[in-house]
């Protein structure tokens, strides 16, 4: 019996060096993505972004919701850096718009309002022409959108780094 007591303080000694060696690696782990949804911290606040990585959603992207919740929004990933427009094609909330180069900084940023929806009689080629035009101005790798108006609640610059998680996303990118 007095070997177990002995040995129990031994146990616990090495579990707690175990512990303490450990805890600071779970700080490098890479944030969790579920459900194609990924935390990203942008000027202090965290939105949970889904992730859209191939052709058909990129294009797609927020068109067609009535809603964004304010701490949500879309992340682009793109398969490589150019110069991006985006418009606001089918979209019926407002939406401000970030722009990443390949290393996550901003390039630009741009509050983009409902347009005029598509009318009856208008050929889909005349309604593209018409919509406004976003551009990333420089090779943007990545955007994120998120509700508008969020832009003006965020201390944000042209130049700053937004962490992204980019060896996963470049995993993913189609």
């Amino acid at each position: 019996m007095a070997s177990i007591i002995t040995n129990r303080p031994r146990s616990m000694r090495l579990t707690l060096i175990l512990l303490t060696l450990l805890t600071p690696l779970s700080g490098c782990a890479r944030p969790a993505v579920v459900d194609g949804m990924m935390p990203v911290e942008i000027s202090g606040k965290t939105f949970l972004l889904e992730i859209v990585a191939d052709d058909a959603t990129r294009e797609r992207g927020l068109g067609g919701r009535t809603e964004l919740d304010p701490d949500k929004g879309m992340l682009f990933s793109f398969p490589d850096a150019k110069i991006r427009y985006f418009v606001m094609r089918d979209c019926f909330i407002d939406i401000d718009i970030i722009f990443l180069d390949s290393t996550g900084r901003i390039i630009a940023m741009h509050h983009m309002p409902v347009e005029e929806p598509k009318q009856a009689d208008e050929s889909q080629s005349a309604y593209e022409r018409r919509l406004t035009r976003y551009s990333s101005r420089y090779n943007a790798k990545y955007a994120i959108e998120l509700a508008g108006g969020m832009l003006e609640t965020l201390d944000l610059e042209e130049g700053q780094l937004i962490k992204l998680d980019t060896e996963y996303l470049e995993t993913i990118t189609k």
